[in-house]
């Protein structure tokens, strides 16, 4: 006796789907699957950070005035401002993470942009404001964590002054044409003790004190720079992460 096999009325389950899109992928029907990410030890810092400041040297870093050797204080595993000028790396970087750890002055003194004020200048020229926010009032756009001038952070999260506090950056460099013109902005993602306080924002142009911002060319990788602003602001454990562009 003949039996006649059923017709199949049911969905094909996941492994079936996976049997037959894996043998059309070896046979090349459609692409393969994407190559599996690296591993990397987290750390912190991650093994595949440059660190930029470990507590010992700043031989990493340079002055801005006459890029001889940097004259910022360093004791105790932190680097502190002295009133010696801007310091900025002596390598150059393009799109990147950025992480830091900052600590305005115990001992409060002024006010406005008069207290702890620093800053880091991606491609040394687009500042994200270090300050004393703790209880200190200033424009809006000026205060820590600011994009300076031009956006303010979502929400103040300063910790009190002397206690410290941590920058984690994702910053895409602007890029621009053979004439200067400018072809995609620059981007930055800010978090602030672990709080997003500005949220993937477009960069207008450089960060002055003073007229609409604009942008100047540069090339796509520049030294990351920190401020001298005559306030004795403490750092420490600064590193970076490059990250790749199909633009580079």
């Amino acid at each position: 006796m003949k039996i006649k096999m059923a017709r199949l009325a049911w969905p094909m389950t996941a492994l079936m789907v996976g049997l037959l899109t894996g043998r059309a992928a070896e046979e090349g029907e459609i692409p393969p699957p994407k190559d599996e990410p690296r591993i990397i030890d987290p750390g912190p810092p991650p093994s595949d950070a440059i660190v930029l400041f470990d507590g010992k040297d700043l031989l990493k870093w340079k002055s801005e005035k006459d890029e001889g050797p940097a004259k910022w204080e360093v004791e105790e595993g932190i680097v502190r401002v002295n009133g010696s000028g801007n310091i900025m790396t002596r390598e150059r970087f393009g799109d990147c993470q950025l992480h830091l750890e900052w600590a305005t002055p115990a001992e409060v003194k002024g006010s406005g942009q008069g207290r702890g004020n620093s800053g880091v200048f991606l491609s040394g020229r687009y500042e994200i404001q270090v300050l004393d926010s703790y209880n200190n009032k200033t424009y809006y756009h000026g205060q820590a964590g600011a994009v300076y001038k031009q956006y303010a952070p979502l929400v103040n999260v300063c910790r009190k002054p002397g206690e410290w506090q941590s920058y984690d950056i994702i910053y895409h460099v602007p890029r621009f044409d053979s004439a200067g013109k400018v072809v995609k902005p620059g981007r930055v993602t800010v978090l602030q003790n672990g709080v997003l306080i500005q949220d993937n924002i477009e960069i207008k142009g450089l960060t002055g004190p003073a007229g609409a911002p604009k942008y100047q060319s540069h090339p796509l990788k520049q030294p990351l720079a920190l401020q001298d602003h005559g306030n004795p602001v403490r750092y420490r454990n600064i590193w970076i992460r490059e990250l790749a562009s199909a633009e580079e």
